[in-house]
C-alpha cells in the first residue's frame, strides 16, 4: 500500500517536473547571465554531456557543493587506488565548488555539472554515462535521479547520509513520506554520519539492513599541494602575522560579522597588536564587509584584491575560495560561523581541529551537533561552544591572555581529530566493496563491461 502511494506521488512529481522544464531551462539561462552557472558548460545541467563515456565499468559520485565534494575526494582516490579499472565520474552543482574541486581531483576523474532533476535531463544523462553505481553524498535525494537509476538497474549508495531537522519533519508528513520511503528502498547502502541520523533514516522507512556505519567523512582532511603563487601568498601572510595575536572567524554568514567586528573593536583596546581574519561563507559578502570597515576607518585588507598588509592593517577579509585549510595553520584560534543565529546550522570544524586551532562555535550547529558532542566527549577542551557574543568575547580574552590555556585547547583539538579521523576512508571502501562492487557483475573486477 505504501509503495503504491509512493509511486502515485512520484508520478505526480515526474509530471510536474516535466511540465516545469521550460521554466527551469529559462532559470538556468538567467543563472548563467548572473555568473552562477559555467558560461560554456551550463548545458551539462540539462544532461547534455561534454565528453564521451570511456569503455568499462563506471562509478558516479555526486556532490552538490564544495563541502560534500571535498568529503568525496578521499573516497574517490581510494577507489582509484584499489580498482584502477574503474572510471570515476564526479558531478557537482555549483560553479564555485567546481573551481576549487577541479584542482584537487585526480586527473583520471571525469567532471561534469550535475543535471537538474527533470525526466529529460536525467534520462539523457543516465543514457549517456550508463553508470554501474551512483554514490550520492549526504542528502541529495532527487526522485527522477533515484527512481530513474533504479529502473535502469543502477545500484545506489548514500554516503555521509544526513537529513536536517527541517527536512525530516517535512519528509515525515503524510504526503511526502510514501515518496521518501520509495526512494530509500532503492538504495543498496546508506552510511549515516551519526546514530541520530541512522534513526532518522529508519523512521523514514529506509530498510534497516542497508544502514551501515563507516564514520563521518567530514573528519577526513587531506593535504593538498599549493601552486607557487599560493605558497608565496601564504608565506607573506605568515611573516606579517609572526609577532601578532591572531584569531579567525570562518564561514561567517550575513549578520554574524556584526558580532565578530564588535568583539574585534573591544579586544583591540586590550591587545593593540590584535589581528582578525574574517572568512565569509559566501565570497561576495566579503566586499560588503570590507567596504563597511573602510568607511569606519579600519585598517582592512581584502584578500581577492591582493591588498598589502601594512603596519596599520588589523583585519583581513578573505573573499576567496579554497584557502581555508591553509589559513587555519596561521591562526591559533578559530571561531566557526554559521552558528550564532537560530536560522543557521553550523559548519565543519574538523579542518580547524586538524590544523591544531583552539575551536569556538556558537549554539546553533545543526547536523554538526554530533561532531561537536563527539569531540567534547573525548576531550571537553577540543571545542568550546558559547551561547552568544558576550560569552565568545570572554572565551577569546581567556585564550589570548594565557598561552598555557591556549596550548591546552589547541593540543586537545588536534589529538581528538586524529582519534576520530583514523580509518574512516578504509571503512567506507570496505562497505562500497561489499555492498556494491562485489554484487554487480560488471564491477566485480572484470575490466570488460557490457555497459562499455
Amino acid at each position: 500500500m505504501a509503495a503504491t502511494k509512493g509511486k502515485v506521488v512520484y508520478n505526480i512529481y515526474r509530471a510536474l517536473s516535466h511540465g516545469l522544464s521550460p521554466f527551469l531551462y529559462l532559470h538556468l539561462h538567467l543563472r548563467k547571465l548572473r555568473g552562477l552557472e559555467h558560461p560554456l558548460r551550463w548545458p551539462e545541467r540539462l544532461g547534455r554531456p561534454s565528453l564521451p563515456r570511456p569503455p568499462g565499468p563506471l562509478l558516479w559520485f555526486h556532490a552538490v557543493s564544495l563541502g560534500e565534494g571535498m568529503s568525496a575526494i578521499p573516497v574517490i582516490k581510494e577507489c582509484i587506488q584499489r580498482r584502477p579499472d574503474l572510471t570515476i565520474l564526479m558531478t557537482t552543482t555549483t560553479s564555485s565548488a567546481f573551481e576549487v574541486i577541479r584542482k584537487r581531483l585526480p586527473t583520471s576523474v571525469i567532471h561534469q555539472f550535475a543535471p537538474i532533476d527533470t525526466p529529460s535531463a536525467m534520462d539523457t544523462f543516465l543514457g549517456h554515462w550508463k553508470p554501474n553505481a551512483i554514490v550520492i553524498m549526504e542528502s541529495e535525494l532527487w526522485p527522477n535521479l533515484i527512481i530513474g537509476a533504479s529502473e535502469k538497474g543502477i545500484m545506489l549508495v548514500l554516503l555521509n547520509a544526513r537529513v536536517s531537522t527541517k527536512s525530516f519533519k517535512r519528509w515525515s508528513g503524510p504526503v511526502l513520506l510514501p515518496l521518501i520511503s520509495l526512494m530509500l528502498s532503492k538504495f543498496s547502502l546508506i552510511a549515516p554520519l551519526s546514530t541520530m541520523q541512522a534513526i532518522h533514516f529508519q523512521l523514514l522507512h529506509a530498510p534497516p539492513f542497508v544502514i551501515n556505519f563507516s564514520g563521518d567523512l567530514k573528519y577526513v582532511v587531506e593535504e593538498f599541494d599549493m601552486c607557487e603563487g599560493e605558497i608565496r601568498s601564504i608565506e607573506d601572510l605568515t611573516v606579517h602575522l609572526a609577532h601578532r595575536q591572531v584569531w579567525m572567524a570562518s564561514s561567517i554568514h550575513k549578520g554574524e560579522e556584526e558580532v565578530i567586528l564588535g568583539i574585534h573593536k573591544v579586544l583591540m583596546q586590550e591587545y593593540p597588536d590584535l589581528f582578525t581574519i574574517i572568512v565569509p561563507r559566501h565570497p561576495q559578502h566579503g566586499k560588503e564587509i570590507a567596504d563597511k570597515l573602510w568607511r569606519e576607518g579600519h585598517g582592512v585588507a581584502l584578500r581577492s584584491q591582493h591588498d598589502k598588509l601594512v603596519g596599520g592593517t588589523n583585519i583581513l577579509v578573505v573573499d576567496t575560495l579554497g584557502e581555508l585549510r591553509h589559513l587555519y595553520r596561521l591562526t591559533p584560534v578559530a571561531v566557526i560561523g554559521g552558528s550564532f543565529f537560530p536560522s543557521l546550522s553550523g559548519h565543519n570544524i574538523s579542518e580547524a581541529a586538524a590544523a591544531g586551532c583552539a575551536i569556538l562555535t556558537g549554539p546553533h550547529v545543526g547536523h554538526f551537533s554530533s561532531m561537536v558532542l563527539e569531540m567534547q566527549r573525548l576531550n571537553p577542551l577540543s571545542v568550546l561552544q558559547v551561547s552568544g557574543g558576550l560569552e565568545l568575547e570572554e572565551a577569546l580574552r581567556k585564550l589570548l591572555s594565557d598561552v598555557k590555556i591556549l596550548e591546552e585547547h589547541r593540543l586537545a583539538a588536534k589529538q581528538v581529530y586524529h582519534a576520530l579521523s583514523s580509518g574512516i576512508v578504509g571503512n567506507v571502501w570496505k562497505l562500497l566493496d561489499f555492498h556494491i562492487l562485489q554484487r554487480d557483475l560488471n564491477l566485480k573486477g572484470n575490466k570488460d563491461s557490457k555497459l562499455g
